[in-house]
């Protein structure tokens, strides 16, 4: 039998990468695919490390290129999030928790809700087909919920989310909301990180009324810490309009202890654009919006509806 690569999007974050690990294994282990394998499109952030090296499991295989291969796709949808090569590569599968952004020749099997991690969608599988989890594929699913929903601060939080985490950290033996605090400080200091590091460290690209958008997103616990980088996570920002074709690049400084957004913006209709989509005036490129958590849920639908 084939390889088949679960693998999640570019600038992978944690549930990108632990939901593909874990959905991989639970593949093998119910027979439904035993060539599964965990796979990653680009290199993972500092808390992704963290996680990965506390439960003691390998980084996934880099897979540069796609072609020629089977894919199932987890955490994404969408072309421009794919890693390369997927055009010519054979998606047989989807499982995620985004909006729907997806259009392919052949019929697979789709698999999205509105969770707030695809790893609760993997651990909810485990359960319901009463595979036995240990304490590392719990673990690492454990800490992907947390971390994509915030520590449940996050608007996508869902009951669902709180229900599998309960069952997970039974399994491994801890305080979900004390290993989530543990977890996001892992992610949380921009030091040492250039402003490319910063920003690229959770980016994906976005295509609206024939725009290309980027929207970035960081997570902190000091905001004082990110505001001082601000003018050169700006000139970043502006070089890549510049140099790699981007109509509009937002910005997500986040705080997850004040719960609150520093949002830094350039590009075309850059003031106008923020106005409207999120009642917000910039001032200096940037403006801090209070309860502004969300990427999926509180900056894209806004901005999709206003650019297109």
């Amino acid at each position: 039998m084939s390889e088949v690569y679960i693998i999640g999007h570019k600038s992978p974050d944690t549930d990108s990468i632990c939901a593909a690990i874990a959905y991989a294994n639970y593949k093998r282990i119910t027979g439904e695919n035993p060539a599964a394998k965990a796979a990653r499109a680009g290199e993972i952030n500092p808390e992704t490390e963290y996680v990965l090296k506390n439960f003691g499991i390998d980084v996934p295989e880099l897979l540069k290129n796609a072609e020629g291969k089977k894919l199932i796709l987890v955490d994404h949808n969408e072309f421009q999030q794919i890693v390369d090569g997927a055009e010519k590569a054979e998606i047989i599968e989807v499982l995620d928790h985004h909006r729907i952004e997806f259009k392919l020749a052949n019929p697979i099997f789709f698999h999205t809700e509105p969770v707030g991690s695809t790893s609760t969608l993997v651990a909810e599988k485990y359960f319901d087909k009463g595979v036995k989890l240990d304490k590392k594929m719990a673990g690492i699913m454990l800490a992907a919920i947390l971390s994509d929903t915030v520590v449940f601060k996050s608007p996508t939080s869902t009951n669902r989310d709180k229900k599998v985490a309960d069952k997970l950290a039974k399994i491994v033996g801890v305080d979900p909301q004390k290993f989530g605090v543990e977890v996001k400080k892992a992610k949380a200091s921009l030091e040492g990180k250039s402003a490319k590091d910063i920003i690229h460290s959770d980016f994906k690209d976005y295509t609206f009324g024939g725009k290309k958008v980027g929207v970035g997103q960081v997570e902190i616990v000091d905001i004082n810490e990110a505001i001082s980088r601000k003018r050169e996570i700006l000139k970043e920002m502006e070089r890549m309009t510049t140099q790699e074709g981007y109509d509009m690049i937002f910005m997500m400084l986040t705080d997850i202890i004040e719960e609150g957004t520093e949002l830094l913006v350039v590009g075309d209709m850059d003031s106008s654009v923020t106005k409207k989509a999120f009642n917000a005036e910039l001032k200096d490129n940037s403006v801090y919006i209070k309860g502004m958590m969300s990427r999926k849920k509180q900056v894209i639908p806004p901005l999709e509806k206003t650019i297109s």
